[in-house]
């Protein structure tokens, strides 16, 4: 990606694309199949390279946040955020102020950088950091987080990104009159069409959390009658996933989640969608996705998920290893959030003003409801898995 990370932006989407999806993953347009197919495919995360060169000298970030009136989940996410390496760096180096080209200005990730810079203060004289310039600051642009009742943290995540992306988008604001005009990738290769969407995208929004948290997914939908192939692509930050229902107690895992999130649901001809080329609802199968808060046991691995089997066909493995932990405990309408975060000397638990060191095998909880993957051998690429 271009700016801190320096990579060509139509080179990474063409290896990427070229990575993770297979050109087997269109069949031939005179393919028999008995149903209409509608599936979502992972078309895969960012690949960015940390190039930068600057030495940074830091604490051990084992420092709390204060609450300062019902703000666990502010404390919880920022303390998830701050161990995103790619994210950290690039907030306590500020190549922000020479890079960006919107027009607003960078209030609140100069805020949100200063909470990171008093959370790894190499000299560590205050172990709590105060982040209410930073919290007021989000409450002028996101009212709705105003006043002190229970706010929900996954939903302060997307609002933060998109406020902080907003503020640092390399791209110029530029208003189109009308409606852009549909463009076809019909005789496109998945790979070409994936990366012209993304190209299209980056003409619109290019910043440090697009490179580091934004991915692409394919919804395909292959017609019955005419066996056309109708794809659709969207940009996402996170995945909300469904929990699937047990008969009887049991635990449920990671991968299960997974697989309930990419599998096909038939519709029928009246609740399906109609086929761009021969003009009619023909039935098809659908993917489903169910957002809650449950207290449902999900085990998740800390190392090695392969979302390669919810991407494009023989796509290979595509792993991440686990670093933050946002935890929920209480009910829908109330509760209190933690984190837990590791780094080079292990996983802490910070509740609050509070950071206690946290042993592996106490991570597993059905409390856990934002989970933050990173690219294991990349630093910089993130994806979030809500439960």
């Amino acid at each position: 990606m271009p700016g801190a990370s320096g990579v060509n932006v139509e080179g990474s989407c063409e290896a990427l694309c070229r990575t993770l999806v297979s050109q087997k993953g269109l069949q031939r347009e005179t393919a028999d199949i008995s149903q209409s197919v509608l599936y979502t495919s992972l078309m895969g995360l960012l690949l960015v390279t940390d190039n930068e060169k600057e030495q940074l000298a830091l604490g051990s970030g084992r420092a709390g946040l204060r609450n300062i009136g019902n703000t666990c989940f502010l404390n919880a996410i920022v303390q998830c955020l701050s161990h995103t390496r790619g994210l950290r760096d690039y907030c306590l180096l500020k190549p922000y102020r020479q890079e960006k080209f919107s027009k607003e200005d960078a209030k609140l990730m100069e805020a949100f950088s200063q909470v990171l810079s008093g959370l790894w203060d190499e000299n560590e004289a205050d172990t709590v950091v105060n982040p209410r310039q930073f919290y007021n600051l989000f409450k002028e642009a996101v009212p709705y987080f105003s006043g002190y009742s229970q706010q929900d943290a996954q939903e302060f995540l997307r609002f933060l990104l998109d406020k902080l992306h907003t503020e640092i988008n390399r791209r110029p604001y530029t208003r189109r009159a009308g409606k852009e005009p549909e463009q076809k990738y019909a005789r496109f290769r998945i790979s070409e069409e994936a990366a012209a969407m993304w190209k299209k995208h980056l003409e619109r929004d290019d910043s440090k959390i697009v490179d580091l948290f934004s991915g692409q997914l394919r919804s395909s939908l292959h017609c019955s009658v005419c066996s056309h192939y109708s794809n659709t692509f969207d940009v996402f930050c996170d995945l909300s996933l469904p929990i699937p229902k047990r008969s009887s107690a049991g635990e449920v895992t990671l991968r299960e989640c997974l697989d309930l999130f990419s599998q096909e649901e038939k519709l029928d001809k009246e609740n399906s969608p109609m086929c761009e080329r021969c003009n009619r609802h023909t039935e098809c199968t659908k993917r489903l996705s169910i957002q809650s808060k449950s207290t449902v046991y999900v085990s998740f691995p800390l190392t090695n998920l392969d979302l390669g089997p919810y991407g494009p066909i023989d796509c290979g493995p595509v792993l991440y290893d686990l670093y933050a932990i946002c935890n929920h405990a209480g009910t829908v309408n109330m509760g209190h959030y933690t984190a837990c975060c590791s780094d080079e000397n292990g996983w802490c638990f910070y509740n609050d003003s509070s950071v206690t060191p946290v042993s592996e095998n106490q991570l597993q909880t059905n409390q856990a409801y934002v989970l933050f993957y990173q690219r294991s051998n990349s630093t910089t690429t993130t994806t979030n898995v809500r439960k």
